[in-house]
């Protein structure tokens, strides 16, 4: 999966990765600048997209395409798609665009719509990437959790980056007897969780 990463996904990382840095020394406005994870945290979710169960492989939070890349691979690997959810018309633009250079089409459906109207289209659900709007990642678990297949992954990142505002929401998943839970310090923070 990771030996090698095509050429293709691996220049639009490239890409993606000076974009975000220039994005966070130039104090771009929020809701304008790439949110993205570092690459150590994408192996880790393309290595636990690739143990997925059968189901649905779901992205909350597309942004630029990069954390999309990752799973790509896992997508590859075991003949798969990945569905991602983009709400902003200017990043799912952003997300056609490095889809398109980095040949991940065939791998990935992109949908530049509301998440929380369209997670009920998918009963079972094998692995989801939640990364999106905090505020929001309570509505979305509850929304994801009861169609995880069994064995199946929901992640959320920024657990620790934004401890105090997602503490509600992880001492509810922590606590949720379905799902085995845990911390994960990778990154800005990972929840992982695992439907028993």
């Amino acid at each position: 999966m990771f030996h090698p990463i095509p050429p293709p996904v691996r220049q639009r990382m490239e890409f993606l990765e000076a974009q975000d840095r220039r994005d966070r020394s130039d104090d771009m406005p929020h809701a304008l600048r790439l949110r993205q994870i570092p690459p150590e945290t994408g192996r880790l979710l393309a290595l636990l997209a690739s143990s997925a169960p059968q189901g649905a492989l779901l992205e909350i939070g597309t942004s630029g395409g990069y954390s999309s890349l990752w799973l790509s691979l896992a997508c590859r690997q075991s003949q798969r798609r990945l569905t991602t959810f983009e709400l902003s018309p200017a990043k799912a633009s952003l997300a056609a665009e490095t889809f398109r250079l980095a040949q991940v089409e065939p791998w990935i459906e992109l949908v530049n719509a509301n998440a929380l109207e369209r997670l009920a289209d998918y009963p079972q659900v094998a692995f989801c990437f939640l990364d999106t709007e905090k505020s929001l990642y309570q509505a979305c678990f509850e929304l994801v959790s009861p169609r995880l297949v069994p064995g199946g992954w929901l992640v959320a990142d920024n657990v620790t980056s934004h401890a105090a505002e997602l503490q509600p929401f992880i001492d509810r998943t922590l606590q949720d007897e379905h799902l085995d839970s845990t911390v994960v310090l990778i990154g800005k923070g990972l929840l992982v969780c695992r439907k028993i």
